[in-house]
């Protein structure tokens, strides 16, 4: 007869557990599950959290076999109450950092109130340049030859909270899909040497 689970069990997996929040196509996504699974982060990816039901991060997850709360914001009363779900989730799952991934939502309050200061953001722009959704288009068409991804720690204003990490590159060509590939290929990198980095603070705090 095999052992009843403790209580607590969770904490006892291997890796720190960290959640994702994404809406879209889950690029950075995948990039820090594939670095949890060959071990340059170590961590684990112990939930997904998606506001767009259909959206294609939820088949990467469910083809990795990671836990998924997809939720249509709609079906809930109140932005507290969708947020209030979330909180009870990541707290069953002992979620030490939040990390949003494309995640096309204010964070609330309710969020701020649970997880304040371990919510963590990646941007496709030199902060506090180029804020919003469409950062690369707006760099692009204004002509810019420095482009970079910022990571920074999450409070209740639109792409603002303090700048944890930043790298830039340049680039003087006229081609967005390249500068595209180019800004997705600096945000896997930071975005995982910069988890591994705060995840090593907590453990040292």
């Amino acid at each position: 007869m095999s052992p009843l689970r403790p209580a607590g069990a969770a904490a006892q997996e291997p890796g720190a557990a960290i959640a994702v929040f994404a809406s879209g196509s889950g690029s950075n996504f995948e990039a820090i599950a594939a670095a949890c699974a060959d071990g340059r982060l170590a961590a684990r990816i112990a939930l997904l959290v998606c506001d767009k039901p259909g959206a294609p991060v939820c088949g990467r997850a469910e083809r990795l076999g990671i836990e998924t709360f997809v939720f249509d914001p709609h079906a809930y009363p109140s932005k507290a109450a969708f947020e209030g779900e979330i909180v009870r989730r990541l707290d069953a799952a002992r979620v030490r950092l939040v990390c949003l991934a494309g995640y096309m939502r204010l964070v609330g309050e309710t969020l701020l109130e649970a997880y304040g200061g371990r919510i963590v953001n990646i941007h496709p722009s030199l902060l506090p340049a180029f804020k919003g959704a469409h950062a690369i288009r707006d760099a692009f068409d204004y002509g810019v030859r420095v482009y970079g991804v910022t990571i920074h720690r999450v409070d209740a204003s639109l792409d603002g909270g303090p700048i944890v990490a930043q790298r830039a590159f340049d680039y003087a060509g006229r081609d967005r899909e390249e500068l595209e590939r180019r800004v997705h290929a600096v945000e896997h990198v930071l975005y995982v040497e910069t988890i591994g980095q705060l995840l090593k603070e907590q453990d040292n705090g």
